[in-house]
Protein backbone atom coordinates (compact mmCIF):
# COMPACT_ATOMS: atom_id res chain seq x y z
CA UNK A 1 0.00 0.00 0.00
CA UNK A 2 1.41 3.37 -1.23
CA UNK A 3 2.72 5.42 1.78
CA UNK A 4 0.74 8.52 2.29
CA UNK A 5 1.78 12.08 0.79
CA UNK A 6 1.08 15.39 2.01
CA UNK A 7 2.69 19.25 0.17
CA UNK A 8 2.91 21.75 2.65
CA UNK A 9 3.78 25.35 1.47
CA UNK A 10 4.96 27.60 4.07
CA UNK A 11 5.43 31.58 3.52
CA UNK A 12 7.99 33.50 5.57
CA UNK A 13 8.03 36.96 5.62
CA UNK A 14 11.85 37.25 4.87
CA UNK A 15 13.84 37.08 1.67
CA UNK A 16 16.36 40.24 1.62
CA UNK A 17 18.21 38.42 4.17
CA UNK A 18 19.77 35.17 2.54
CA UNK A 19 21.40 33.62 5.78
CA UNK A 20 17.88 33.86 7.38
CA UNK A 21 16.28 31.95 4.77
CA UNK A 22 18.72 29.34 4.87
CA UNK A 23 18.70 28.74 8.62
CA UNK A 24 14.55 28.73 8.16
CA UNK A 25 15.26 25.75 4.84
CA UNK A 26 17.88 23.82 7.19
CA UNK A 27 15.29 23.88 10.20
CA UNK A 28 12.80 22.02 7.66
CA UNK A 29 15.20 19.74 6.51
CA UNK A 30 17.00 18.62 9.84
CA UNK A 31 13.60 16.30 9.95
CA UNK A 32 14.50 13.07 8.34
CA UNK A 33 11.58 12.16 5.60
CA UNK A 34 11.11 16.07 4.64
CA UNK A 35 11.98 16.74 0.50
CA UNK A 36 12.21 20.96 -0.56
CA UNK A 37 10.88 20.96 -3.95
CA UNK A 38 11.06 24.72 -4.23
CA UNK A 39 12.07 27.86 -2.72
CA UNK A 40 11.08 31.40 -3.80
CA UNK A 41 12.33 34.38 -3.08
CA UNK A 42 11.14 38.12 -4.09
CA UNK A 43 12.83 40.74 -2.93
CA UNK A 44 9.67 43.70 -3.44
CA UNK A 45 7.41 41.20 -1.42
CA UNK A 46 10.18 40.32 0.42
CA UNK A 47 8.54 37.23 0.98
CA UNK A 48 9.88 32.85 0.40
CA UNK A 49 7.83 30.30 -0.30
CA UNK A 50 9.09 26.85 0.55
CA UNK A 51 7.60 23.63 -1.66
CA UNK A 52 8.15 20.39 0.93
CA UNK A 53 6.79 16.89 0.51
CA UNK A 54 7.04 13.88 2.63
CA UNK A 55 5.01 11.73 4.91
CA UNK A 56 2.76 13.72 7.36
CA UNK A 57 4.47 13.12 10.60
CA UNK A 58 7.97 14.71 9.06
CA UNK A 59 6.27 17.76 6.95
CA UNK A 60 4.12 18.45 10.10
CA UNK A 61 7.46 18.35 12.41
CA UNK A 62 9.63 20.20 9.46
CA UNK A 63 6.93 23.23 9.40
CA UNK A 64 6.96 23.48 13.31
CA UNK A 65 11.00 23.67 13.18
CA UNK A 66 10.47 26.26 10.47
CA UNK A 67 7.73 28.77 12.56
CA UNK A 68 10.11 28.32 15.48
CA UNK A 69 13.37 29.40 13.77
CA UNK A 70 11.47 32.03 11.88
CA UNK A 71 10.03 33.41 15.08
CA UNK A 72 13.35 33.21 16.41
CA UNK A 73 15.08 35.53 13.22
CA UNK A 74 12.11 37.96 12.06
CA UNK A 75 10.93 40.98 13.63
CA UNK A 76 7.27 42.00 12.02
CA UNK A 77 8.35 45.05 13.33
CA UNK A 78 11.21 46.46 11.13
CA UNK A 79 9.89 44.15 8.48
CA UNK A 80 8.66 45.85 4.53
CA UNK A 81 7.46 44.68 1.49
CA UNK A 82 4.60 45.06 -0.56
CA UNK A 83 3.06 41.44 -0.46
CA UNK A 84 0.75 41.61 2.58
CA UNK A 85 1.68 39.69 6.28
CA UNK A 86 0.95 39.50 9.63
CA UNK A 87 2.88 37.39 10.53
CA UNK A 88 7.27 36.17 10.74
CA UNK A 89 5.66 32.42 9.10
CA UNK A 90 2.68 34.05 7.53
CA UNK A 91 0.91 31.19 5.52
CA UNK A 92 0.94 27.50 6.17
CA UNK A 93 -1.54 25.51 4.27
CA UNK A 94 -1.28 21.31 3.61
CA UNK A 95 -2.83 19.68 0.49
CA UNK A 96 -3.31 16.16 -0.32
CA UNK A 97 -0.99 14.54 -2.39
CA UNK A 98 -1.63 11.09 -2.69
CA UNK A 99 -3.45 8.50 0.03
CA UNK A 100 -4.45 10.94 2.50
CA UNK A 101 -8.05 13.00 2.46
CA UNK A 102 -8.90 16.59 3.66
CA UNK A 103 -10.27 16.13 6.66
CA UNK A 104 -6.92 14.95 7.56
CA UNK A 105 -5.32 17.53 6.58
CA UNK A 106 -7.31 19.44 8.45
CA UNK A 107 -6.57 17.50 11.32
CA UNK A 108 -2.80 18.55 10.81
CA UNK A 109 -3.65 22.15 10.48
CA UNK A 110 -5.30 22.21 14.15
CA UNK A 111 -2.37 19.95 15.27
CA UNK A 112 0.41 22.22 14.12
CA UNK A 113 -1.85 24.93 15.25
CA UNK A 114 -2.57 23.83 19.12
CA UNK A 115 1.69 23.20 19.32
CA UNK A 116 2.60 26.33 17.76
CA UNK A 117 0.14 28.13 20.02
CA UNK A 118 1.76 26.33 22.86
CA UNK A 119 4.77 25.71 22.50
CA UNK A 120 5.65 29.10 20.45
CA UNK A 121 3.30 31.92 22.03
CA UNK A 122 2.47 32.71 18.45
CA UNK A 123 -1.69 33.75 17.96
CA UNK A 124 -2.85 30.91 14.98
CA UNK A 125 -5.92 31.48 12.30
CA UNK A 126 -7.19 28.22 10.78
CA UNK A 127 -8.37 29.12 7.61
CA UNK A 128 -9.56 27.63 4.40
CA UNK A 129 -10.83 24.08 4.75
CA UNK A 130 -9.78 24.25 8.60
CA UNK A 131 -11.62 27.61 9.28
CA UNK A 132 -13.66 27.17 12.18
CA UNK A 133 -16.13 30.32 11.11
CA UNK A 134 -17.57 31.32 7.98
CA UNK A 135 -15.51 34.74 7.88
CA UNK A 136 -11.78 33.17 8.34
CA UNK A 137 -11.98 31.04 5.04
CA UNK A 138 -10.83 33.46 3.36
CA UNK A 139 -7.22 34.37 3.36
CA UNK A 140 -7.44 38.13 2.95
CA UNK A 141 -10.08 38.45 5.80
CA UNK A 142 -7.81 37.14 8.65
CA UNK A 143 -4.93 39.32 7.66
CA UNK A 144 -7.34 42.60 7.01
CA UNK A 145 -4.65 45.41 8.18
CA UNK A 146 -2.31 43.68 8.52
CA UNK A 147 0.88 42.76 11.28
CA UNK A 148 0.57 46.59 12.18
CA UNK A 149 -3.58 46.81 12.78
CA UNK A 150 -3.78 43.04 13.77
CA UNK A 151 -1.02 43.41 16.90
CA UNK A 152 -3.69 46.17 18.11
CA UNK A 153 -6.76 44.54 17.38
CA UNK A 154 -5.91 41.18 18.67
CA UNK A 155 -6.26 42.50 21.71
CA UNK A 156 -9.24 44.05 21.80
CA UNK A 157 -11.45 42.89 19.61
CA UNK A 158 -13.08 39.50 20.32
CA UNK A 159 -13.89 38.86 17.21
CA UNK A 160 -9.61 39.16 15.61
CA UNK A 161 -9.40 36.48 18.75
CA UNK A 162 -6.99 33.50 17.74
CA UNK A 163 -8.15 30.22 17.23
CA UNK A 164 -5.00 28.89 19.36
CA UNK A 165 -2.47 30.73 21.40
CA UNK A 166 -2.44 33.87 23.02
CA UNK A 167 -4.57 37.49 22.33
CA UNK A 168 -1.04 39.34 21.91
CA UNK A 169 2.02 40.18 19.96
CA UNK A 170 5.37 39.70 19.61
CA UNK A 171 7.52 40.89 16.68
CA UNK A 172 6.85 36.99 15.34
CA UNK A 173 3.11 38.26 14.70
CA UNK A 174 0.63 35.60 13.64
CA UNK A 175 0.37 32.54 11.69
CA UNK A 176 -2.34 31.45 9.75
CA UNK A 177 -2.60 27.89 9.18
CA UNK A 178 -4.65 25.68 6.64
CA UNK A 179 -5.42 22.92 4.48
CA UNK A 180 -6.48 23.26 1.00
CA UNK A 181 -6.44 22.02 -2.52
CA UNK A 182 -3.60 22.61 -5.18
CA UNK A 183 -2.83 26.01 -5.33
CA UNK A 184 -1.18 28.10 -8.50
CA UNK A 185 0.21 31.20 -7.20
CA UNK A 186 0.79 32.84 -10.93
CA UNK A 187 2.18 36.40 -11.57
CA UNK A 188 1.80 38.59 -14.93
CA UNK A 189 4.01 41.56 -15.52
CA UNK A 190 2.43 44.15 -17.70
CA UNK A 191 4.10 46.58 -20.11
CA UNK A 192 4.16 50.13 -17.72
CA UNK A 193 5.20 50.85 -14.30
CA UNK A 194 1.72 52.58 -13.62
CA UNK A 195 1.12 50.07 -10.54
CA UNK A 196 -2.95 51.73 -10.79
CA UNK A 197 -3.67 49.87 -14.18
CA UNK A 198 -2.13 46.79 -12.54
CA UNK A 199 -4.83 47.27 -9.70
CA UNK A 200 -7.87 47.94 -11.94
CA UNK A 201 -7.02 44.59 -13.99
CA UNK A 202 -6.52 42.47 -10.45
CA UNK A 203 -10.21 43.86 -9.39
CA UNK A 204 -11.55 43.23 -12.81
CA UNK A 205 -10.31 39.62 -12.61
CA UNK A 206 -10.32 38.49 -8.78
CA UNK A 207 -13.82 37.10 -7.68
CA UNK A 208 -14.42 38.72 -4.83
CA UNK A 209 -14.88 42.32 -7.04
CA UNK A 210 -16.69 39.97 -9.33
CA UNK A 211 -13.97 38.57 -11.65
CA UNK A 212 -13.19 34.97 -12.46
CA UNK A 213 -14.17 32.24 -10.16
CA UNK A 214 -11.47 31.12 -8.08
CA UNK A 215 -8.93 33.58 -8.49
CA UNK A 216 -7.56 35.85 -6.15
CA UNK A 217 -5.39 39.02 -7.21
CA UNK A 218 -3.65 42.63 -6.35
CA UNK A 219 -1.96 44.85 -8.28
CA UNK A 220 2.11 45.25 -6.98
CA UNK A 221 5.05 46.61 -8.39
CA UNK A 222 8.25 44.43 -8.67
CA UNK A 223 11.11 45.53 -9.90
CA UNK A 224 9.97 48.75 -11.78
CA UNK A 225 7.25 47.15 -13.42
CA UNK A 226 3.35 46.80 -12.27
CA UNK A 227 2.66 43.50 -11.71
CA UNK A 228 -1.53 41.33 -11.35
CA UNK A 229 -0.25 39.09 -8.74
CA UNK A 230 -2.45 36.18 -8.41
CA UNK A 231 -3.59 32.92 -6.71
CA UNK A 232 -5.61 30.50 -8.76
CA UNK A 233 -7.25 28.10 -5.81
CA UNK A 234 -9.13 26.25 -8.28
CA UNK A 235 -6.75 25.67 -11.41
CA UNK A 236 -9.70 22.93 -12.90
CA UNK A 237 -12.78 25.24 -12.39
CA UNK A 238 -10.98 28.30 -13.49
CA UNK A 239 -8.01 27.01 -16.17
CA UNK A 240 -4.87 29.09 -16.33
CA UNK A 241 -5.51 30.16 -19.92
CA UNK A 242 -8.94 31.45 -19.18
CA UNK A 243 -6.85 34.25 -16.59
CA UNK A 244 -4.22 35.00 -18.94
CA UNK A 245 -6.61 35.70 -21.51
CA UNK A 246 -9.00 37.98 -19.25
CA UNK A 247 -5.69 39.64 -18.08
CA UNK A 248 -4.51 40.53 -21.40
CA UNK A 249 -8.02 42.05 -22.41
CA UNK A 250 -8.06 44.18 -19.83
CA UNK A 251 -4.69 45.30 -19.96
CA UNK A 252 -5.53 46.61 -23.50
CA UNK A 253 -8.18 48.71 -22.53
CA UNK A 254 -5.06 50.89 -21.14
CA UNK A 255 -3.08 50.73 -23.62
CA UNK A 256 -0.67 47.99 -21.95
CA UNK A 257 -0.09 44.38 -22.70
CA UNK A 258 1.35 41.19 -20.90
CA UNK A 259 5.53 41.84 -20.80
CA UNK A 260 5.55 38.00 -18.95
CA UNK A 261 4.33 35.87 -16.55
CA UNK A 262 6.12 33.68 -13.45
CA UNK A 263 4.97 30.86 -11.32
CA UNK A 264 5.86 31.12 -7.89
CA UNK A 265 6.60 27.79 -6.13
CA UNK A 266 5.53 24.21 -8.28
CA UNK A 267 2.12 23.62 -10.58
CA UNK A 268 0.38 20.86 -10.76
CA UNK A 269 1.10 19.29 -14.65
CA UNK A 270 -2.41 18.91 -15.44
CA UNK A 271 -3.20 22.58 -14.87
CA UNK A 272 -0.08 23.14 -17.98
CA UNK A 273 -1.57 20.33 -20.16
CA UNK A 274 -4.89 22.30 -19.97
CA UNK A 275 -3.18 25.65 -21.15
CA UNK A 276 -1.28 23.48 -23.65
CA UNK A 277 -4.42 21.71 -24.81
CA UNK A 278 -6.43 25.18 -24.93
CA UNK A 279 -4.05 27.37 -26.67
CA UNK A 280 -3.07 24.56 -29.54
CA UNK A 281 -7.27 23.69 -29.36
CA UNK A 282 -6.29 20.05 -29.54
CA UNK A 283 -9.66 19.19 -28.96
CA UNK A 284 -9.66 15.60 -29.17
CA UNK A 285 -6.31 15.16 -26.39
CA UNK A 286 -5.87 12.39 -24.47
CA UNK A 287 -3.78 12.49 -21.42
CA UNK A 288 -2.12 8.28 -22.36
CA UNK A 289 -0.73 10.39 -25.35
CA UNK A 290 1.70 11.88 -23.24
CA UNK A 291 4.89 10.22 -23.84
CA UNK A 292 6.40 10.61 -20.12
CA UNK A 293 2.58 9.60 -18.64
CA UNK A 294 3.06 6.10 -20.46
CA UNK A 295 6.47 5.85 -19.36
CA UNK A 296 6.30 6.28 -15.69
CA UNK A 297 2.48 4.02 -15.82
CA UNK A 298 4.94 1.36 -17.65
CA UNK A 299 7.37 1.50 -15.11
CA UNK A 300 5.35 1.52 -12.02
CA UNK A 301 3.94 -1.94 -12.90
CA UNK A 302 7.08 -3.57 -12.66
CA UNK A 303 8.14 -3.27 -9.34
CA UNK A 304 4.21 -4.14 -8.40
CA UNK A 305 4.52 -7.30 -10.22
CA UNK A 306 7.71 -8.16 -9.36
CA UNK A 307 6.27 -7.63 -5.32
CA UNK A 308 3.43 -9.90 -6.05
CA UNK A 309 4.56 -13.45 -4.47
CA UNK A 310 7.22 -12.06 -2.33
CA UNK A 311 8.55 -13.01 1.10
CA UNK A 312 5.56 -13.23 3.68
CA UNK A 313 4.72 -10.78 5.83
CA UNK A 314 5.39 -10.27 9.51
CA UNK A 315 2.96 -12.10 11.60
CA UNK A 316 -0.08 -9.82 12.57
CA UNK A 317 -1.23 -8.94 16.15
CA UNK A 318 -4.04 -11.60 15.25
CA UNK A 319 -1.06 -13.92 14.45
CA UNK A 320 0.90 -13.73 17.91
CA UNK A 321 -2.61 -13.76 19.73
CA UNK A 322 -3.61 -17.01 18.55
CA UNK A 323 0.12 -18.34 18.75
CA UNK A 324 0.49 -20.90 21.92
CA UNK A 325 1.90 -18.34 23.99
CA UNK A 326 0.90 -16.87 27.59
CA UNK A 327 1.70 -13.37 25.72
CA UNK A 328 -0.12 -11.17 24.21
CA UNK A 329 -3.11 -12.20 25.77
CA UNK A 330 -6.46 -10.98 26.89
CA UNK A 331 -5.41 -8.00 28.33
CA UNK A 332 -3.17 -7.03 25.21
CA UNK A 333 -6.30 -8.24 23.19
CA UNK A 334 -8.65 -5.79 25.14
CA UNK A 335 -6.02 -2.87 24.17
CA UNK A 336 -6.19 -3.56 20.94
CA UNK A 337 -10.23 -3.75 20.72
CA UNK A 338 -10.70 -0.30 22.42
CA UNK A 339 -8.14 1.09 20.08
CA UNK A 340 -10.38 -0.26 16.96
CA UNK A 341 -13.10 1.05 19.47
CA UNK A 342 -11.71 4.58 19.36
CA UNK A 343 -10.81 3.95 15.33
CA UNK A 344 -14.20 3.70 14.36
CA UNK A 345 -15.16 6.98 16.61
CA UNK A 346 -12.56 8.76 14.62
CA UNK A 347 -14.12 7.02 11.48
CA UNK A 348 -17.34 8.80 12.40
CA UNK A 349 -16.14 11.94 13.18
CA UNK A 350 -14.47 12.08 9.81
CA UNK A 351 -17.47 11.24 8.42
CA UNK A 352 -19.24 14.35 10.11
CA UNK A 353 -16.52 17.00 9.76
CA UNK A 354 -16.61 19.02 6.76
CA UNK A 355 -20.51 18.28 5.52
CA UNK A 356 -22.41 20.63 4.35
CA UNK A 357 -25.63 18.53 6.58
CA UNK A 358 -23.28 18.72 9.53
CA UNK A 359 -21.79 22.19 9.73
CA UNK A 360 -23.60 23.60 12.14
CA UNK A 361 -22.19 20.73 14.66
CA UNK A 362 -18.56 20.70 13.35
CA UNK A 363 -16.77 22.53 16.20
CA UNK A 364 -18.39 19.50 18.63
CA UNK A 365 -16.87 17.42 16.14
CA UNK A 366 -13.39 18.38 16.22
CA UNK A 367 -12.25 17.92 20.42
CA UNK A 368 -14.03 14.20 19.76
CA UNK A 369 -11.74 13.41 17.22
CA UNK A 370 -8.55 14.49 18.36
CA UNK A 371 -9.52 12.90 21.84
CA UNK A 372 -10.36 9.52 20.07
CA UNK A 373 -6.98 9.57 18.11
CA UNK A 374 -4.94 10.36 21.22
CA UNK A 375 -6.98 6.82 23.02
CA UNK A 376 -6.42 5.22 19.89
CA UNK A 377 -2.92 6.12 19.73
CA UNK A 378 -1.85 5.72 23.46
CA UNK A 379 -4.31 2.03 23.78
CA UNK A 380 -2.35 1.05 20.68
CA UNK A 381 0.81 1.32 22.87
CA UNK A 382 -0.95 -0.33 25.88
CA UNK A 383 -1.09 -3.92 23.15
CA UNK A 384 2.38 -4.14 24.30
CA UNK A 385 2.79 -2.47 27.51
CA UNK A 386 0.13 -5.11 29.12
CA UNK A 387 2.53 -8.10 27.49
CA UNK A 388 5.95 -6.51 29.21
CA UNK A 389 3.48 -6.23 32.33
CA UNK A 390 3.23 -9.92 32.10
CA UNK A 391 6.07 -10.78 31.08
CA UNK A 392 7.38 -8.66 34.66
CA UNK A 393 5.54 -11.37 36.74
CA UNK A 394 7.04 -14.32 35.10
CA UNK A 395 10.49 -12.67 35.47
CA UNK A 396 9.75 -12.38 39.02
CA UNK A 397 8.49 -16.12 39.52
CA UNK A 398 11.95 -16.84 38.14
CA UNK A 399 14.21 -15.42 40.72
CA UNK A 400 16.00 -18.02 42.85
CA UNK A 401 14.54 -19.10 46.13
CA UNK A 402 17.00 -21.29 47.86
CA UNK A 403 17.18 -19.63 50.92
CA UNK A 404 14.60 -17.47 53.26
CA UNK A 405 16.41 -13.94 51.99
CA UNK A 406 15.65 -15.06 48.39
CA UNK A 407 11.86 -16.14 49.18
CA UNK A 408 11.30 -12.99 50.51
CA UNK A 409 12.67 -11.03 47.78
CA UNK A 410 10.84 -13.38 45.48
CA UNK A 411 7.62 -12.50 46.85
CA UNK A 412 8.05 -8.84 46.95
CA UNK A 413 8.97 -8.98 43.57
CA UNK A 414 6.06 -11.38 42.24
CA UNK A 415 3.92 -8.75 44.62
CA UNK A 416 5.05 -5.65 42.67
CA UNK A 417 5.21 -6.81 39.27
CA UNK A 418 1.34 -8.46 39.75
CA UNK A 419 0.16 -4.89 41.01
CA UNK A 420 1.84 -3.73 37.76
CA UNK A 421 -0.13 -6.10 35.67
CA UNK A 422 -3.37 -5.29 37.15
CA UNK A 423 -2.60 -1.23 36.92
CA UNK A 424 -2.43 -1.51 33.25
CA UNK A 425 -5.08 -3.60 32.31
CA UNK A 426 -6.96 -0.87 35.22
CA UNK A 427 -6.08 1.64 32.53
CA UNK A 428 -7.17 0.44 29.37
CA UNK A 429 -10.42 -0.08 31.09
CA UNK A 430 -10.55 3.45 32.26
CA UNK A 431 -9.82 4.41 28.64
CA UNK A 432 -11.87 2.47 26.92
CA UNK A 433 -15.13 4.26 29.11
CA UNK A 434 -13.68 7.34 28.00
CA UNK A 435 -13.97 5.90 24.24
CA UNK A 436 -17.50 4.93 25.02
CA UNK A 437 -18.07 8.22 26.01
CA UNK A 438 -16.96 9.72 23.12
CA UNK A 439 -18.98 7.09 20.93
CA UNK A 440 -22.05 8.19 23.08
CA UNK A 441 -21.13 11.93 21.70
CA UNK A 442 -20.58 11.21 18.22
CA UNK A 443 -23.16 8.89 18.15
CA UNK A 444 -25.84 11.85 19.66
CA UNK A 445 -24.81 14.11 16.60
CA UNK A 446 -22.66 12.62 13.85
CA UNK A 447 -23.50 11.38 10.26
CA UNK A 448 -26.80 8.98 10.55
CA UNK A 449 -24.83 7.05 7.60
CA UNK A 450 -22.43 5.76 10.27
CA UNK A 451 -24.05 5.76 13.07
CA UNK A 452 -24.34 2.16 13.55
CA UNK A 453 -20.54 2.64 13.64
CA UNK A 454 -20.50 4.45 16.50
CA UNK A 455 -23.10 2.16 18.28
CA UNK A 456 -19.96 -0.37 17.17
CA UNK A 457 -17.75 1.68 18.80
CA UNK A 458 -19.66 1.72 21.67
CA UNK A 459 -20.10 -1.84 21.91
CA UNK A 460 -16.08 -2.61 21.28
CA UNK A 461 -15.21 -0.33 24.04
CA UNK A 462 -17.76 -2.21 26.60
CA UNK A 463 -15.99 -5.37 24.79
CA UNK A 464 -12.25 -4.26 26.05
CA UNK A 465 -13.92 -3.14 29.70
CA UNK A 466 -14.57 -6.05 30.18
CA UNK A 467 -11.95 -8.26 28.96
CA UNK A 468 -9.35 -5.62 30.86
CA UNK A 469 -11.57 -6.03 34.04
CA UNK A 470 -10.97 -10.13 34.15
CA UNK A 471 -6.98 -9.25 33.52
CA UNK A 472 -7.56 -7.04 36.82
CA UNK A 473 -9.08 -9.53 38.62
CA UNK A 474 -7.55 -12.64 37.78
CA UNK A 475 -4.14 -10.55 38.86
CA UNK A 476 -5.27 -9.31 42.10
CA UNK A 477 -6.97 -12.46 43.21
CA UNK A 478 -6.56 -13.24 46.73
CA UNK A 479 -4.00 -10.42 46.75
CA UNK A 480 -4.00 -9.17 50.98
CA UNK A 481 -2.32 -5.43 49.68
CA UNK A 482 -4.32 -2.05 50.58
CA UNK A 483 -3.60 -1.27 47.23
CA UNK A 484 -5.58 -3.99 45.48
CA UNK A 485 -8.91 -3.20 47.10
CA UNK A 486 -8.44 -0.13 45.42
CA UNK A 487 -7.78 -0.70 42.21
CA UNK A 488 -10.82 -3.02 42.25
CA UNK A 489 -13.18 0.00 43.60
CA UNK A 490 -11.74 1.36 40.71
CA UNK A 491 -12.94 -0.87 38.08
CA UNK A 492 -16.65 -0.81 40.02
CA UNK A 493 -17.03 2.57 39.33
CA UNK A 494 -15.83 2.02 35.77
CA UNK A 495 -18.27 -0.71 35.32
CA UNK A 496 -20.99 1.58 37.22
CA UNK A 497 -20.12 4.62 34.49
CA UNK A 498 -20.10 2.21 31.82
CA UNK A 499 -23.46 0.73 31.89
CA UNK A 500 -25.03 4.33 32.15
CA UNK A 501 -23.16 5.17 29.15
CA UNK A 502 -24.78 1.83 27.75
CA UNK A 503 -27.82 2.67 28.63
CA UNK A 504 -27.74 6.31 27.03
CA UNK A 505 -25.86 4.60 23.82
CA UNK A 506 -29.08 2.04 22.94
CA UNK A 507 -31.60 5.20 23.72
CA UNK A 508 -29.62 7.35 20.82
CA UNK A 509 -29.52 4.33 18.60
CA UNK A 510 -32.89 3.58 18.73
CA UNK A 511 -34.10 7.48 18.73
CA UNK A 512 -31.54 8.96 16.48
CA UNK A 513 -30.72 5.48 14.36
CA UNK A 514 -33.90 4.27 14.37
CA UNK A 515 -32.35 0.77 14.96
CA UNK A 516 -34.02 -1.74 16.98
CA UNK A 517 -32.23 -3.45 19.87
Amino acid sequence: MPAPLVESIPNFSEARRPEVVEAIIAAIKSVEGVRILDRHSDMDHNRTVVTLVGAPASVEEGVFRGIAKAAELIDLNVHTGEHPRIGATDVVPFVPISDITMIECVEMARRLGQRVGAELGIPVYLYEEAATRPNRVNLEDIRRGQYEVLKEEIVSNPERSPDFGPSRMTGAGATVIGARQPLVAFNVYLTTDDISIAQKIAKAVRNSSGGLRFVKGMGVMVEGRAQVSMNLTNYRQTPIARVVEMVRREAQRYGVAVHHSELVGLIPQEALIDAAVWYTQLDAFEPKQILESRLYSAMSEEPAAAAAGSTPAAPTFLDQLAAGTPAPGGGSASAYTAAAAAGLVSMVCRLTAGKKKYAAVEAQVWPILEKSEALRKSLTAAVDEDAAAFEGVMEAMRLPKDTPAQQEARAAAIETATLQAARVPLSVASRAVEVMDLALQIASIGNLNAISDAGSGGALSQAALTGAGLNVRINLKGMDHPEAARLVEELRALETRAAALQAELKKVLQERGEITL
